[in-house]
């Protein structure tokens, strides 16, 4: 008689995930843990931030955003695109953990959905390493600053647009039932990425625009 697979605590309960281990972290373990980090964090990026000369508050708001959000990028969404087996580990292993507990908000990721992967590949490699140059791109004032937030939040913003209309369109059950999982992490927790980058490309847009007049009017 052959070895039962562990059952899971993911949607749909027939998606087959061999080699299956439950989460070794408690749920509120993971979540202090990755808050603390990210308010570290923007604490330093905040605290670094004072001492650049004539930089506005949403100057260092911006900077404390684009920091958490790449490394966010680089460090959660990194490992689970290059940890395709994070659901197997039988070890204490945060990052693992981190996904174990999310997947049960999406189930995409422990099943590892082509889309998503894809999605969190681009962010990860892509608007990772954007995000920490747009930190520096808005403490030193090159003059790509603008297009580059623009650039990089349209990405973001156009990952987390198709991350959500393909569950709409495929109808698919993918949370399970309860405010935790699927108001705060699946709604909240990506909705986080449409509106703050929806709100920094107007800005972006703005300046560009403001700079390419102000251009146009002195070579009149």
């Amino acid at each position: 008689m052959g070895v039962m697979e562990a059952a899971h605590p993911y949607m749909p309960v027939s998606m087959e995930l061999p080699g299956f281990h439950p989460a070794l972290m408690s749920q509120a373990f993971i979540l202090a843990t990755y808050g603390g980090a990210s308010a570290v964090v923007v604490l330093i990026v905040w605290l670094l931030s004072g001492s650049v000369a004539k930089l506005r508050t949403v100057d260092r708001l911006l900077m404390c955003w684009f920091a958490f959000s790449g490394l966010t990028h680089i460090i959660l969404e990194g490992y689970f695109v290059f940890t395709p087996d994070f659901f197997t580990f039988t070890k204490p292993h945060l990052l693992a953990e981190v996904w174990k507990e999310y997947s049960k908000a999406d189930s995409r990721y422990v099943g590892r959905d082509p889309t998503v992967v894809v999605i969190e590949g681009i962010t990860a490699v892509l608007a990772g390493p954007g995000c920490l140059l747009a930190v520096y791109a808005i403490a030193t004032k090159p003059v790509y600053e603008h297009t580059l937030q623009l650039v990089v939040s349209t990405a973001q913003l156009y990952g987390d647009i198709v991350y959500f209309a393909t569950v709409i369109l495929k109808g698919v059950e993918i949370c399970l039932p309860g405010p935790v999982y699927y108001w705060f992490y699946y709604i909240f927790m990506n909705g986080i990425w449409v509106v703050i980058p929806l709100l920094i490309s107007f800005r972006s847009w703005g300046a560009i625009n403001r700079a390419f007049a102000s251009t146009k009017k002195k070579s009149a």
